[in-house]
């Protein structure tokens, strides 16, 4: 299991379409992916998971995954959230 702390810093924060790529790119890995907010978990994979969190700009989350392409999910996913989600 590999897990990384992220701070969200796009404008919208994973709320409709940057949620909608995170989860379509958390859906291309193997591996089990959560996302931890304060005392919640989730699955990566499920958009409604993801909304339901109520992930703000300024937010801190924790992605953890655990499977056979672990590390390359975590990297894929921090990446994608450190870049721009709004401009994409």
């Amino acid at each position: 299991m590999v897990f990384k702390a992220v701070k969200i810093n796009n404008r919208q924060g994973l709320h409709a379409r940057p949620a909608a790529k995170f989860v379509e790119m958390a859906n291309r890995f193997k591996s089990d992916i959560y996302i931890k907010k304060d005392t919640a978990t989730v699955s990566a994979k499920s958009i409604m998971g993801v909304m339901v969190l109520g992930v703000d700009k300024g937010t801190e989350i924790t992605i953890e995954a655990s499977g056979s392409d672990e590390q390359e999910a975590l990297d894929a996913l921090v990446k994608l959230l450190e870049s721009d989600l709004d401009d994409e």
